[in-house]
């Protein structure tokens, strides 16, 4: 294992000290993952995590796993891994938390890292595919541990303090994220819950008037029939009779007998209906026979 952080204070880094502590620099890698260790740095500890890694990966790739592609930035503040394509932060491994880094010389395409979890307080040894960049990927996070150490040493300490507190606030923000990420996908399930459960009212049985056996809408009492207001507020006058009486094929004016009286007769008809409303009292004669109405007259 070649270890960056023993390298010569001499040594002629690759980048310039403004790309680390102002920007980053980044790097195309495949994932293998991270472990648990027991100590926080040796070549044999590291070699130990990437055996280990290096055979579950041998397994996932027989049941047709691809070993993940990730980005990983390198600045002053730490080491991030991002997803490359939606750059989201999976992993933010701050630079004073890391305790040992090295490439392998058996497997120049290897590099690792250990890093000492803010939650668990556990040491996770990460390891990297890089067909390519295994080298300078270790010398690269070695020049920002040497201009970090520089800039504590000019700052009297104070800055390692601000950049624990960035760290915790940045590790917050990313808890934040992730939940309100969640709360947003329960949400949505609710929403589609709630439209699969409601009934179109078009094909709602309470908006469809019930009616009888005839088919007929039954009259309510509660829903009086009152006249429509005219344009203007005032009610609108009840429908006049029409001024001309139909006839009938005879000529004759139709019989009503709820409005015609006694003198709606002519003279004629109404002696007549007189005479027959006094034969009804006294028996009624049919073709010369007289038929009493009195039950007490024996004659039949």
């Amino acid at each position: 294992m070649n270890k960056a952080f023993n390298r010569k204070k001499d040594k002629s880094w690759m980048h310039t000290p403004e790309a680390l502590a102002k920007h980053f620099i980044a790097y195309n890698a495949k994932f293998l993952g991270n472990t648990e260790v027991d100590q926080p740095k040796g070549t044999e500890i590291v070699k130990d995590a990437v055996r280990k890694l290096k055979f579950q990966r041998h397994i996932k790739k027989s049941e047709g796993q691809k070993i993940p592609k990730v980005e990983l930035q390198i600045s002053i503040y730490g080491v991030k891994i991002l997803d490359p394509k939606s750059k989201e932060v999976q992993y933010n491994c701050q630079l004073h938390r890391i305790s040992f880094c090295a490439d392998d010389k058996t497997d120049k395409r290897i590099f690792t890292f250990i890093c000492k979890d803010s939650e668990s307080n556990k040491h996770l040894c990460y390891v990297f595919d890089s067909e390519k960049c295994a080298e300078e990927i270790t010398l690269t996070i070695g020049q920002a541990f040497d201009l970090a150490y520089k800039k504590f040493l000019e700052s009297g300490g104070k800055d390692v303090e601000t950049r624990k507190q960035i760290g915790g606030l940045q590790k917050k923000i990313q808890d934040l994220e992730a939940e309100n990420s969640e709360l947003k996908k329960q949400l949505q399930v609710l929403e589609e819950q709630l439209m699969i459960a409601q009934v179109p009212p078009g094909n709602s049985m309470s908006s469809k008037t019930s009616t009888d056996v005839f088919d007929m809408v039954p009259f309510s009492q509660m829903t009086p029939l009152v006249p429509l207001p005219a344009s203007n507020g005032s009610a609108l006058p009840p429908p006049a009779r029409p001024t001309e009486i139909r006839r009938d094929l005879f000529g004759a004016e139709p019989f009503d007998p709820f409005t015609c009286g006694s003198a709606d007769f002519p003279p004629d008809i109404q002696s007549k209906l007189d005479e027959m409303q006094e034969g009804f009292k006294m028996g009624l004669t049919v073709e010369g026979t007289v038929f009493s109405l009195d039950p007490l007259d024996g004659r039949c």
